[in-house]
C-alpha cells in the first residue's frame, strides 16, 4: 500500500504525460515566465536559505557554522529584537487597516458614475506611486518652527516651542504608521476595483429571491465570494508591504533612526547585507531575510484560511 502511494502507477504517469503533450502550447506560453521566476526568485530564495547557515563576507568562500546566525539574532542581537518588535507592531496595525481601507474605498467608489469613479481612483492611488511622497511628510513633520504641523500647533497656541517629531523616539512608530497608511492604497486597491467590476449583477436578483435583505448580506454572500482571487492577491500585497517597511523609515527617520526607534527587519537586513554597508555579513543578512520570509509565509497561510471562510 505504501509503495503504491509513493510511486504512481504506470497508467497514471502515461495519462499525465499525454495530458501534458495535449496542452503543450499552454506550457510553452508560461515557460518564459516560469524560467524568469525560477531564475530570479526561487533560486535566490534557496541560496539565501543555504547562506543563512554560513559565515560569508563576499571575499572568502562561505564557511558552514550551523545555527549560529539564528542563535546570535535571538540571543545576542538586541537591535534585531527591537527591529522585530517594531516590524510586528507596524504589520499588525497597518496590515489589516490598510487592507480594509483599500476594500472599503474601492467598494464605495465602485458605486459612483464612471467618470467620477476613475477620477477618485487616480486620486487615491496617486500617493503610492508618488516619487516625492516622503518630501511632503518631511515638510509636515519638520522639527523647526516652519514645519507645517509645528507652525499650525503654534498658531493655535497648543504648543509654545517646536516639537522634534522625527528625532524623538516616542513619535517614530506613530509617524511611520500614518505615512504607511497614506501610501497603502496601491496595487491591492486597483485589484479590488477590478474585482468589483466583474461581479455578476444577476446574482443580486437571485439573492433577493433567496432571502438576502440588505447590502451587508449582499456583500458577504454574493460580492466577496466572487472576489476571492482579488481578496487573496490584495492580502498578499498588503502583508508584503506591512512586513517589508524599510524605505519609509530610512527616508523619514534616518538610518539608523534615533535609539533604533524606527528600526525594522528590512533596515536591519540592509545594515548587514547592503552593498553600502561596511559590514557585508551576508550569511547573517541571509538569516534575517529567512526570518522575514517565514513571517510573510506564515501570515499568508493564515490569511488564506480566513479568506476561505468568506461567504460561509
Amino acid at each position: 500500500m505504501v509503495t503504491k502511494a509513493l510511486n504512481p502507477s504506470p497508467s497514471k504517469r502515461v495519462s499525465t504525460w499525454t495530458l501534458m503533450k495535449r496542452n503543450k502550447i499552454y506550457y510553452s506560453m508560461i515557460a518564459p515566465f516560469m524560467l524568469i521566476f525560477i531564475t530570479f526568485t526561487v533560486i535566490p530564495v534557496l541560496m539565501s536559505f543555504v547562506l543563512s547557515f554560513t559565515s560569508f563576507d563576499m571575499l572568502q568562500p562561505p564557511k558552514f557554522i550551523g545555527l549560529s546566525n539564528y542563535i546570535n539574532l535571538f540571543l545576542n542581537d538586541d537591535v534585531f529584537l527591537i527591529a522585530l518588535k517594531n516590524t510586528l507592531i507596524l504589520a499588525i496595525i497597518t496590515g489589516p487597516i490598510s487592507y480594509l481601507m483599500a476594500f472599503v474605498f474601492a467598494w464605495l467608489i465602485n458605486e459612483l458614475p464612471p467618470k467620477i469613479r476613475w477620477l477618485l481612483v487616480l486620486i487615491f492611488y496617486a500617493p503610492s506611486i508618488s516619487g516625492s511622497a516622503y518630501l511632503l511628510w518631511l515638510l509636515i513633520f519638520s522639527s523647526d518652527m516652519y514645519g507645517i504641523l509645528n507652525a499650525t500647533l503654534m498658531n493655535l497656541s497648543i504648543i509654545n516651542t517646536p516639537i522634534l517629531w522625527l528625532e524623538s523616539p516616542k513619535y517614530a512608530l506613530t509617524i511611520l504608521i500614518i505615512v504607511q497608511l497614506w501610501l497603502s492604497l496601491g496595487v491591492s486597491f486597483l485589484a479590488f476595483i477590478a474585482g468589483l467590476q466583474t461581479v455578476d449583477r444577476t446574482l443580486f436578483e437571485a439573492g433577493a429571491i433567496d432571502g438576502i435583505k440588505n447590502r451587508w448580506q449582499e456583500l458577504w454572500y454574493i460580492t466577496l465570494p466572487q472576489m476571492k482571487s482579488q481578496l487573496m492577491f490584495g492580502a498578499v500585497m498588503q502583508i508584503t508591504n506591512a512586513l517589508g517597511i524599510g524605505m519609509v523609515s530610512i527616508s523619514l527617520l534616518g538610518f539608523p533612526s534615533v535609539e533604533y526607534s524606527g528600526h525594522t527587519i528590512v533596515t536591519h537586513l540592509l545594515d548587514f547585507g547592503s552593498t553600502n554597508s561596511t559590514r557585508l555579513e551576508m550569511g547573517y543578512a541571509s538569516a534575517i531575510a529567512t526570518i522575514l520570509f517565514v513571517l510573510m509565509l506564515g501570515a499568508n497561510l493564515l490569511v488564506q484560511k480566513l479568506i476561505r471562510r468568506v461567504g460561509t
